[in-house]
């Protein structure tokens, strides 16, 4: 076993500590454990760094850490850039967000894998007196999907979206 195999190992471990620490009590919306999700979306990634980023991917958003935690825990300054990529800040529109983490290969890799997992046919929000506001997300998702797939380039990404609100 090469030295490196084992340090991307040992990081993805370390990365899921981590998540387990941070996410620990959460539940999805459907009450199932949090974790779950981080799981299926680390497994459609396929690189450690992915990895790591895909365990890690909301604990920024969701939870009391802070940058400078996951790199004091040993996350690499690679890993924590992409984790705060995969961040919205709440000013930013979602399609400048998607754009904005577009040119991270990590960050790309985790919302397409989140993005799947998300709106899986099982699991997608589509309820009855929101039908207006949930069909808006579904095909915003679609279309950041297209374009982070490179389906869809820049423009035409906007010009779709811009259409959709």
């Amino acid at each position: 076993m090469s030295n490196n195999f084992a340090t991307n190992q040992d990081a993805i471990e370390q990365a899921l500590r981590l998540a387990i620490h941070y996410h620990a009590g959460q539940r999805d919306k459907e009450g199932k454990c949090y974790m779950l999700h981080l799981l299926r979306v680390m497994m459609a990634c396929s690189t450690p760094e992915a990895m790591q980023v895909a365990v890690l991917h909301d604990v920024l958003e969701d939870t009391s850490a802070t940058a400078d935690e996951l790199h004091a825990a040993g996350m690499s300054r690679e890993v924590v850039e992409a984790v705060s990529l995969l961040t919205k800040p709440e000013s930013m529109r979602y399609e400048d967000y998607i754009i904005r983490l577009s040119g991270n290969a990590s960050a790309r890799q985790v919302k397409i894998a989140d993005i799947l997992d998300n709106y899986r046919l099982d699991r997608v929000a589509y309820r009855p007196d929101h039908r207006q506001e949930d069909r808006q997300r579904i095909e915003r998702y679609i279309l950041s999907y297209q374009f982070l797939a490179e389906k869809l380039d820049q423009n035409e990404y906007l010009t779709r979206v811009a259409i959709v609100d």
